[in-house]
């Protein structure tokens, strides 16, 4: 029974009204332990009427079995997995045990996941009701948060609870920033209440009192005081004689239930260790395990009459604190006991991982046959994509290892297991414990490789350059492939860092990078572009060129075949950049988003589609840029991960939105500047080169420019050239200008591109006069029309028109700003497009307003639901475009139809969408 609990049954009650309504909804209940969480889950099953209902429970030992709790949750909805995409099919499948396969992307599990509870759902509502989420596994606490974030229209609540604090635990963690409800005490008069419903005898007074106030409002603390048995309870509640205690309200919880289990017979206190210590709840499995232990059914029955068990088709407990209270209060000896006979117990054909478990904690010391089938299972998990429970196996395996080199090699593969799993404080530690050896060579290598890459990861620090290239040049006898790599992250690293890197630079970088082993024949993309930037850093552009042609046309067509290798590829599309290559460009960061989609990888594709988002621009397809950064958005949020800023500030920047281009630039900055990525700075002073430029603030432009210009950045320094050359132009400084179109140039005659040479030439224009001024503007309109960066082409029109009208020549001019404008204003670049404007009206024209049209009232995400709808996709093809249920999609639908004055299909395939 709920007392004093009226709010908090509302909140539910109404989260189930709207999944019945067809609005999905999640809700976590947090509060400390005995707060009554789990019997709010209980009301909610019960009011749920009409409701499909699954559950699943977190237990503190099942932690390192991947997917266990999710497999609770979806096992009775198995039946539905046939209604999903294939590859979806595949991972969960493999992730649940059920089929062989290759490691599953998590965020593809997650999907299938959704996808089941969607298909459920559609025959009724579904409740999913998750207790003890901080004891979740990693891979399932996970999932569940991705599923969460994700449900919209399938008719799905899910209700977790979660104890706090539990600062360790993976729910905790993935669950933060959910709709939450807290928990608090019961009032004084409904723990009044209770405590007399609890005890059926006359209380002292200033007893009660002390219970009510010790307690806290907690009810299952009340409940558990009040049957307190040291000193006897006529003793404590009549009196008032009892000792006092200092224990919070949880710890004090779990003392009673110590206690009360410490009252009951030998036999009774064994058969509760065995039940706590075996997380599955089968009874089978308790009673082959109570035999080896020669103790017998009859056992239970005291443990039942206290209130502390109960055993039918499953084992619970009845409360989780009396399992963690039972386990805690066993003697070691007992501990291993227990876990020797539940190995005994479970079939190692059948659950070989379980099996390995128990024998391992029933190990004192070391064993090395059991230290060998804690890695074996290590690598089932990791098989299944349960990469935090391969690191946990190992972890173990690496305690019961007698030989030191033999635990040195485990060590080092548990630490790289942490590094993969997200722990890499963990791996840290882990490394520790195998750089104390003996290893080999190679082995010393690649301890101080990881060393250095989780260096990266948690500081980005300004010596990580130095660690790589320490560990690659340790790698080059020994290993040629993999110290070719590490040199290659040693550049990156160094590349990322840019201007705020205070050790070893770029330069130094590449310089020591010259001293890597011969590629292998025929090289691999990434030993080409090894070469490629190494020869850019150390010899210049011009003689760069050719090898690093050859590498970005090794990326592309070995993109997405068998031999598909993406290490390097965030190296390679910046190279692009640097080329003027916008073709390659383009065709490497659409196939990355489309191989991404069709793996389901989310966390690749929000970064896939960030990085694609920003070329859009660049290419002046704002608003399909716009539904791409929409996407990343939404994806990031499902993932649990921050929004990614760089295709926003570029966005912004381009359509020329000052103020949002300026916080955006600030907290990016902010944020970046401790991480130490240098590289996002000089993308942000390029964008706000362009912001000012079409505004017309050219001391601002300048000045943002000469930030990427001076440091030379592989990419953004090429983009940051052309705004310096207009800006110094136009305050006038020509020998910057001069001097920034040397560089340009050459590197646009080397490229060869007709991007670069139509940039050059728009460049060269603005510095010259007459006849020749005027042959490179046609010149560049003519080159820049034929690629695809459309911004520099209207850009060329702006400024040859801005020229023509200084010269007196209004019609010519009114012709190219009519076009700059009509342009820019298609796009979107609001402005460039006032700057046109203001020309063509200083000409005598007047600039053609654009008609509002009803798209417009669409977000960017609706624009590109109705784009895939127009283009004759159903419910469910949109959907597994952008990995929602058709409800979903038909509910965002009903939305677009509502805002465009339509109502079907077929009138939205007659509109011409943006």
């Amino acid at each position: 029974m709920l007392r004093g609990r009226r709010a908090e049954r509302e909140v539910v009650e109404r989260l189930l009204a709207q999944a019945r309504d067809g609005r999905s909804g999640v809700l976590v209940v947090r509060g400390e332990a005995g707060i009554g969480k789990t019997v709010l889950l209980e009301h909610a099953r019960g009011v749920a009427e009409r409701f499909r209902v699954v559950r699943a429970t977190g237990v503190e030992s099942e932690m390192e079995f991947a997917f266990a709790g999710l497999h609770q949750l979806c096992a009775p909805l198995l039946d539905r997995l046939g209604a999903l995409p294939d590859p979806q099919q595949a991972a969960l499948g493999v992730a649940l045990g059920q089929r062989a396969g290759d490691p599953p992307d998590r965020f593809l599990v997650g999907l299938a996941a959704l996808g089941m509870l969607a298909e459920a759902a559609e025959e009724r509502p579904l409740l999913c009701l998750v207790d003890d989420a901080q004891w979740l596994d990693a891979a399932s606490a996970q999932t569940l948060a991705f599923v969460a974030r994700r449900v919209e229209a399938e008719r799905v609540a899910l209700v977790f609870a979660l104890r706090d604090p539990s600062p360790d635990a993976s729910g905790a963690e993935v669950l933060a920033g959910l709709p939450e409800l807290r928990l608090d005490g019961l009032g004084e008069a409904d723990a009044r209440a209770l405590l007399a419903g609890a005890v059926h005898a006359p209380l002292d007074e200033r007893v009660r009192d002390r219970l009510i106030a010790e307690a806290r409002g907690n009810p299952l603390a009340l409940l558990e005081l009040s049957r307190s048995t040291e000193p006897a309870p006529s003793a404590e509640l009549a009196g008032g004689f009892g000792l006092p205690d200092a224990l919070g309200v949880p710890r004090r919880i779990e003392e009673s239930f110590r206690h009360r289990s410490g009252s009951l017979p030998d036999d009774t206190q064994l058969l509760l260790l065995v039940a706590a210590a075996e997380p599955v709840g089968d009874a089978a499995l308790l009673w082959r395990a109570a035999e080896h232990l020669g103790t017998g059914a009859e056992a239970a029955m005291p443990a039942e009459a206290a209130g502390l068990l109960e055993i039918g088709a499953r084992v619970r407990f009845s409360h989780p604190l009396v399992r963690s209270a039972v386990y805690r209060a066993a003697s070691p000896w007992d501990r291993r006991r227990a876990h020797g006979a539940l190995a005994e117990a479970t079939d190692p054909q059948a659950d070989p991982d379980r099996h390995a478990w128990h024998r391992a904690q029933a190990v004192l010391g070391t064993d090395e046959t059991v230290a060998a089938e804690l890695e074996r299972s290590a690598g089932r998990a990791r098989s299944r994509g349960g990469l935090a429970a391969a690191a946990a196996f190992l972890d173990r395996a690496v305690v019961l290892t007698p030989k030191p080199a033999e635990r040195a090699r485990r060590a080092l593969a548990a630490a790289h297991a942490k590094h993969q799993a997200g722990a890499p404080h963990a791996a840290s530690e882990l490394l520790t414990v195998a750089a104390a050896g003996p290893l080999d060579a190679l082995q010393h290598a690649r301890v101080e490789l990881l060393r250095a890459q989780i260096a990266f990861v948690l500081t980005r620090g300004s010596d990580v350059p130095g660690m790589l290239l320490d560990a690659a040049k340790a790698l080059a006898p020994l290993d040629a492939a993999l110290a070719r790599e590490t040199y290659l992250q040693a550049l990156e690293a160094a590349i990322h860092a840019g201007p705020l890197g205070q050790g070893r630079g770029v330069l130094e970088v590449a310089d020591a990078a010259r001293a890597a082993p011969a590629p292998s024949t025929p090289p691999r993309p990434l030993d080409l572009l090894l070469d490629g930037v190494v020869t850019r850093f150390t010899q210049g552009y011009e003689a760069s060129v050719p090898g690093l042609r050859r590498a970005l046309e090794a990326f592309r067509d070995q993109f997405g075949t068998e031999d598909d290798d993406r290490r390097g590829l965030w190296l390679a599309c910046r190279v692009a950049f640097m080329l003027f290559d916008d073709e390659i460009l383009y065709e490497l960061t659409s196939r990355h988003v489309r191989l991404a989609r069709d793996a389901g990888a989310l966390a690749t594709l929000a970064t896939a589609l960030n990085f694609h988002a920003t070329i859009m621009v660049n290419n002046g397809e704002l608003s399909r840029a716009a539904e791409l950064v929409a996407e990343e958005s939404a994806i990031t949020r499902s993932i649990g991960a921050p929004p990614l800023p760089h295709a926003r500030l570029v966005l912004a920047a381009h359509r020329g939105r000052q103020s949002e281009t300026s916080e955006l630039y600030a907290a990016t900055v902010r944020e970046v500047t401790e991480r130490g990525e240098g590289t996002v700075v000089t993308l942000g002073q390029a964008a706000l080169a362009v912001l000012h430029n079409g505004l017309g603030n050219y001391e601002a432009a300048l000045a943002a420019a000469a930030g990427p210009c001076d440091y030379d950045e592989l990419a953004h320094s090429n983009g940051a050239l052309p705004e310096l050359i207009e800006a110094a132009i136009r305050v006038g400084e020509p020998v910057r200008a001069a001097a920034a179109l040397e560089r340009l140039s050459s590197r646009a005659r080397a490229s060869g591109t007709p991007w670069a040479l139509g940039l050059e030439a728009r460049s060269r224009a603005l510095m010259s006069s007459g006849p020749a001024a005027e042959e490179l503007y046609r010149e560049a309109i003519q080159r820049l029309g034929d690629c695809r960066r459309v911004p520099d082409l209207a850009r060329a029109h702006l400024v040859y028109g801005e020229w023509l009208r200084r010269e007196g020549r209004r019609k010519d001019a009114h012709e190219q700003l009519r076009t700059a404008h009509e342009l820019l204003s298609g796009m979107g670049l609001e402005a460039f497009a006032a700057r046109a404007a203001r020309e063509l009206r200083a000409t005598g024209g007047q600039p053609r307003k654009r008609t509002a049209q009803p798209a417009d009232a669409l977000t960017a995400h609706e624009l590109h639901i109705a784009r895939l709808v127009a283009t004759g996709a159903t419910s469910k093809e949109a959907g597994a475009q952008l990995f929602l249920s058709p409800r979903t999609i038909d509910a965002h639908l009903r939305s677009i139809f509502r805002k465009l004055g339509i109502t079907s299909r077929r009138q939205l395939r007659d509109m011409q969408l943006p």
